[in-house]
């Protein structure tokens, strides 16, 4: 991998992190802001609702747009519009000011989201795209990590809108770099020539590709839930402060990080395809392990390891899916990555405000995180059907 790729993977883990960023850097300050804006904690987790509705429907637009006109100047356009909806979200002086601020702050978002995707597919494919999506969700797992707790350390110094403003600053730095050093992906000859609603259709005709994004939606549905309830279910639940809760956020996406890069070894030898099936089963277990322990009314020191391994789950299966359901593409790339990110933030969306409905606990949290699991296995065995064998980089088929 030479010097450019290796500045690729960081950048593209980087714009593809500004999703987490936005909805895991203000966590922290949740309580605060639904008391200084005199609001209510159900209406206050409807702020990360709306900005997972913009980061879904942002991916609609921003990937037709990358087919029709290129890669990169839809993500410029989409990095201006982010630092300009974060400074309205510090400026907001009522919960609905700042519920419409998130939405466009999503919908901007969406953009690196959906164009890492789709310049990784320009540039690799088969078992190199696959180590690409791990090396890309270590990246991006960074963030869930260092988001809450620069969020935690900042709120010290600043009130929570100075962690808007921090979001503007490195959208307008991503910017920067983007515009001097990313060069354009999509090759002339691969610039689609059809309408974006023959594109759309094109792929939504796909099956096995809808069964994946599917999947891929419910379990992120599941992870979306845990991440709206969290800094309720640790700081009031637990008591934690809000830096300590910041770092069990953080101990997650470490887990994130290292189970991105363990199916993505494991794959090679044995496919994408086997590897889900294990993964995507394993991941339904260790959720009815986080309810049964949450029945149990279990002290922490049994919590955080259950649900460390249950959220693990969702960027090996990210890792995986992604991959499988990109190769389903020859073209449409755009399109494609839009409706699996569109598919996965709309979901999320839903389910987020779920785990408040009678007071957000961590039995509520489990309930959904469980349902959002089993619905996309359901998904994976029963609509995206892929029972062919992989044949490995050895041209040996795998079990």
């Amino acid at each position: 991998m030479n010097k450019y790729h290796g500045f690729l993977i960081i950048l593209l883990g980087l714009l593809a992190g500004l999703g987490p960023l936005c909805t895991d850097l203000y966590l922290p300050a949740l309580p605060n802001i639904t008391s200084e804006l005199g609001s209510t904690t159900a209406t206050s987790q409807f702020t990360l609702t709306t900005a997972l509705f913009g980061l879904g429907i942002g991916q609609l637009v921003f990937g037709p747009l990358s087919d029709k006109f290129g890669r990169k100047i839809p993500l410029l356009m989409s990095l201006l519009l982010f630092v300009g909806a974060s400074i309205w979200c510090a400026l907001a002086t009522d919960m609905q000011q700042l519920i419409i601020a998130r939405f466009i702050q999503g919908l901007a978002g969406s953009g690196g989201a959906v164009l890492s995707r789709a310049i990784a597919r320009d540039l690799y494919s088969g078992a190199d795209l696959t180590r690409f999506f791990a090396l890309l969700m270590a990246v991006n797992g960074l963030a869930p990590i260092a988001a809450p707790i620069i969020g935690g350390f900042q709120l010290e110094y600043t009130p929570w809108q100075g962690l808007f403003i921090s979001l503007a600053v490195i959208a307008g730095g991503l910017a920067l770099v983007s515009t001097v050093g990313l060069k354009e992906t999509l090759k002339p000859e691969h610039i689609s020539q059809q309408s974006m609603a023959k594109g759309i259709k094109e792929v939504l005709s796909n099956r096995s590709f809808i069964g994946m994004s599917l999947a891929q939606g419910f379990v992120f549905a599941g992870m979306f839930a845990y991440i709206a309830a969290s800094s309720y279910v640790f700081q009031e639940q637990f008591e934690l402060s809000p830096q300590a809760y910041s770092y069990v956020f953080g101990l997650n996406g470490f887990g994130m990080i290292i189970s991105a890069g363990i199916v993505a070894k494991l794959a090679r030898h044995h496919g994408e395809t086997s590897v889900i099936n294990y993964t995507i089963s394993l991941a339904v277990l260790s959720a009815a392990c986080l309810f049964a322990v949450s029945l149990l009314d279990s002290p922490l020191l049994l919590v955080v390891p259950v649900l460390l391994v249950t959220i693990a789950f969702t960027s090996a299966l990210a890792t995986l899916i992604n991959s499988k359901a990109m190769q389903k593409l020859h073209k449409n790339a755009g399109v494609g990555s839009a409706v699996l990110g569109a598919t996965m933030f709309a979901f999320g969306g839903v389910s987020s405000p779920l785990t408040g409905i009678n007071g957000t606990s961590l039995i509520s949290m489990s309930i959904v995180v469980l349902t959002c699991y089993a619905l996309g296995a359901l998904s994976w065995f029963f609509i995206a059907k892929i029972n062919k064998p992989y044949v490995n980089t050895d041209g040996i088929p795998a079990k």
